[in-house]
């Protein structure tokens, strides 16, 4: 399935977000480009044309929308909110209060609405679950209760037991006992993502937007018999910086250790589509005849549909018996971009 100008002029016109990053459109009469989901009126679609890069639209001589303003990432973590997470990574004891927000140049009521847009919690909240996460750390080390309280930053014995038993239903006395899963968000070129780790390795990477984000979240505690928790995790380093690697065209394969949450079948699948070749698609029927059972493509599509680590195990490289773009988790416009992200690198390493 093509992105064809149709497409793109009627995403547009319905100011659909699920275009973010995807294109970006010029205006003739203006020299001006945009947004898919930019406020302005939209121009008639003989005066307008479609850039798949904000780069692309620049060098074709247009000039960004003061409107939406397209050279900037609506979801980016401003410098001074990445300045105070990277804080709290090295030292989750840490506590900012609203006044040292306010001696930094930060406006706390702004700090708290993009917390709780981002993280569905208010600041304080977001650094109380990062000392709990890093407590139960500790307890498992075998630190007693007493020294892993005032260590991990809380006032009081009785506020540090009771804000443990109401984020994981039990005392600290058992806190040795409690399985904790580590989240983490992570901004990419395609969108935000949020990470699940375990000391394993990474059980989930999946797309801020995706509507089953919350119940995915609830079936890996479930699956897990633990609490999905924000907090540090020694994987997220290495995803990061190999995320990044990938979408700067400077990595073919990941080498962050995985830990996928499913059937034997299922795993099964999922090793299969890390095999497949970067920029390469396979079919459905390929994977099966790989698996040795060809009868079984409604089994492995049904399969791919629920790995819940994308991008690292490229589900996207799985496309339909007749060539076409398949359902995709992210949005088949994500898969589109990833698919020419890949198919770019291998172009221009033949040239």
């Amino acid at each position: 399935m093509q992105l064809t100008n149709e497409i793109m002029y009627q995403a547009s016109v319905d100011k659909n977000p699920d275009f973010e990053g995807v294109f970006w459109m010029g205006v003739k009469t203006t020299g001006i480009f945009c947004r898919p989901t930019c406020r302005a009126r939209k121009p008639k679609a003989e005066n307008v044309e479609f850039f798949h890069s904000t780069h692309e639209a620049l060098t074709n001589g247009y000039r960004p929308c003061k409107v939406c303003k397209p050279l900037e990432n609506p979801d980016e973590t401003p410098a001074g909110i990445s300045g105070i997470l990277q804080e709290l990574a090295n030292d989750p004891s840490v506590k900012i209060t609203d006044r040292d927000l306010a001696a930094r140049g930060m406006e706390p009521v702004a700090v708290r609405r993009w917390f709780t847009k981002h993280h569905g919690m208010t600041f304080q909240a977001f650094q109380r679950m990062h000392r709990l996460n890093s407590a139960v750390k500790k307890l498992k080390l075998g630190h007693s209760v007493l020294d892993t309280a005032y260590d991990s930053g809380f006032e009081s014995l009785s506020g540090f037991g009771d804000g443990f038993s109401k984020i994981f239903g039990t005392s600290p006395a058992n806190g040795k006992y409690q399985k904790v899963i580590d989240l983490k968000r992570i901004e990419t070129p395609v969108g935000t993502m949020y990470a699940a780790a375990v000391e394993a390795g990474i059980c989930m990477l999946e797309f801020g937007d995706r509507s089953t984000l919350e119940s995915t979240l609830t079936k890996i505690a479930t699956a897990l018999n633990g609490r999905v928790v924000p907090g540090n995790n020694p994987h997220f380093d290495l995803l990061e910086r190999e995320l990044a690697e990938y979408f700067n065209c400077r990595r073919k394969v990941f080498t962050v250790p995985l830990s996928p949450i499913g059937t034997d079948f299922q795993k099964k699948v999922w090793e299969v589509l890390r095999k497949i070749p970067y920029g390469e698609t396979w079919t459905y029927s390929r994977q099966a005849e790989f698996l040795g059972d060809v009868k079984k493509v409604r089994a492995v599509a049904n399969a791919n549909g629920m790995n819940r680590i994308s991008i690292v195990i490229p589900c996207h490289r799985v496309i339909g018996s007749n060539g076409t773009l398949t359902g995709y988790g992210g949005g088949i416009w994500r898969k589109q971009k990833l698919l020419e992200l890949e198919r770019n690198v291998l172009k221009n390493s033949a040239d």
